[in-house]
């Protein structure tokens, strides 16, 4: 099954859910606390299932960062050298 497939089974569901939601409101109204969370999880799903159709049509789902090398070679001395230790404060002072 290719992604589109799988995004349109995805969909129908949701529509389903939704329907589902709403036949819960008439019954239950929609004023309780446990009855807006369903509510706006059931929102919250269909955003983000628009956000990967979105992704997946421009071709860029779940696209990794570009690496970066770091070398084995040893870190210049200097680097260390005439600076404050980070969280120990300054040499010439000490902690009250």
């Amino acid at each position: 099954m290719s992604v589109h497939d799988d995004l349109t089974s995805v969909q129908r569901c949701l529509e389903d859910l939704n329907r589902s939601v709403g036949r819960l409101e008439q019954q239950l109204g929609s004023g309780g606390l446990e009855m807006r969370r369903v509510r706006s999880d059931a929102d919250h799903l269909r955003e983000s299932v628009a956000l990967l159709r979105e992704a997946a049509n421009t071709g860029t789902p779940g696209k990794r960062p570009e690496l970066v090398t770091i070398s084995d070679d040893p870190y210049d001395i200097n680097l260390w050298t005439d600076t404050d230790d980070e969280g120990l404060g300054a040499r010439d002072r000490h902690a009250p």
